[in-house]
């Protein structure tokens, strides 16, 4: 990661989306949309498909998309021929042409498979060299208030906007713990866990470096908000043994102490069934600054525009260190904003200088954005201009 953003920092480049076709892909048989570069507002009746729109997009970064859904899941009617998604991105360099999904694979080969520009990736983190797509969806709603291992995963897509080689150090992370957990079981001599808890330590101090880095830099763009911002500021931190300590210790010696503790954990460890130390136990953490209050115990209210706030400053974060505005998706977004929120929202969002897709089941909550937007009807599978 870089530094801290600078104030003076020129402005990031625009990514949009100007061509979106789905095959496959939930309730969408065949579907083919132009886009212009301005924001897309898609409205229409709860279960249309405004959602399933979003999901796509999401595709066209890391990971499983904004449900975790798995690939089978989102083909629909289990189609022989399985889901693609297919989109013309545009950047400061051009266009780019990029294609996802399981099209085209053997039968039974479930592994998602990325083209750009006609062009096998070796993995699904190519795509953040041309755009970074973060979202918020009502899902997201009880973060504050659900389990940890959501807020994990909160905070991982997080540093994974700003830093593209935290997803791969979290998924061999992740293996290595299975294999450890693994031997454990199988009561294999020390030497077999000896081999598995050397990488483990090093990737989980790594893991545990990034995340300390962003939370330093999601901090301080917070604390360059003006204090009328209209979306409550945050503050966060993390709640973890190897975070704490890093900065306060050399970080071999941190890594040592973990494989230290990983080895002398053996025993417990094999009588619990799982590894008890590690990265994959942190927390973020999360107060209302105003009213000096942790974000779980604020009502829901507070809750939704503390996270809209802390959503919309990492926007913020990423699009300076990453040279690219991020494409926003907002599902549901307006629902329950009052009129004045929604209107510092939407001006709040054009700052941004991204491109957004936003959905509502009411045209009238995005008034604001005439001529600001692009909007679509959507109805059991069809979009229509608005």
């Amino acid at each position: 990661m870089t530094d801290d953003p600078n104030m003076d920092a020129g402005k990031p480049a625009r990514v949009s989306i100007s061509r979106l076709k789905l095959a496959n892909f939930r309730n969408y048989e065949n579907l083919s949309l132009r886009l212009a570069p301005s924001h897309v507002v898609l409205t229409g009746e709860n279960g249309a498909g405004k959602t399933n729109l979003l999901e796509a997009i999401s595709f066209l970064s890391p990971g499983r998309g904004l449900r975790r859904a798995t690939y089978t899941d989102v083909t629909r009617n289990n189609a022989a021929d399985g889901f693609a998604i297919h989109a013309a991105i545009e950047t400061a360099e051009g266009t780019v042409d990029v294609g996802t999904g399981l099209a085209g694979n053997a039968p039974g080969d479930n592994a998602r498979r990325v083209r750009i520009n006609g062009v096998t990736a070796a993995g699904a983190d190519e795509l953040l060299e041309y755009s970074r797509i973060l979202w918020l969806v009502p899902a997201m709603d009880g973060l504050f208030t659900g389990p940890a291992a959501d807020r994990r995963r909160f905070l991982d897509r997080m540093v994974l906007a700003i830093d593209p080689a935290h997803g791969r150090r979290v998924l061999d992370y992740e293996k290595a713990m299975r294999s450890r957990n693994r031997l454990l079981t199988e009561e294999r001599n020390d030497a077999w866990l000896d081999a598995i808890e050397m990488p483990m330590a090093e990737l989980g101090i790594a893991i545990a470096a990034a995340r300390a880095e962003l939370m330093r830099l999601i901090n301080n763009m917070i604390e360059r908000l003006p204090d009328d911002t209209p979306f409550p500021k945050a503050d966060c931190l993390l709640e973890g043994e190897l975070e704490q300590r890093i900065g306060l210790e050399a970080a071999t010696d941190v890594e040592e102490t973990f494989r230290r503790a990983l080895h002398d954990g053996r025993s417990r460890d094999r009588a619990a069934g799982r590894t008890l130390d590690g990265p994959h136990r942190s927390d973020l953490l999360v107060r209302h600054r105003p009213k000096a209050m942790p974000a779980e115990l604020c009502s829901t209210g507070e809750q939704k525009a503390l996270l809209i706030g802390l959503i919309l400053s990492h926007a913020r974060l990423t699009g300076e260190l990453a040279g690219m505005a991020p494409i926003l998706l907002l599902d549901e977004i307006a629902a329950h904003l009052d009129e004045g929120r929604r209107a510092a929202l939407f001006d709040i969002i054009e700052e941004l200088g991204g491109q957004a897709f936003m959905t509502g089941t009411d045209k009238a909550l995005f008034k604001s954005l005439e001529g600001r937007a692009q909007f679509f009807d959507v109805s059991h599978g069809a979009v229509v201009p608005g």
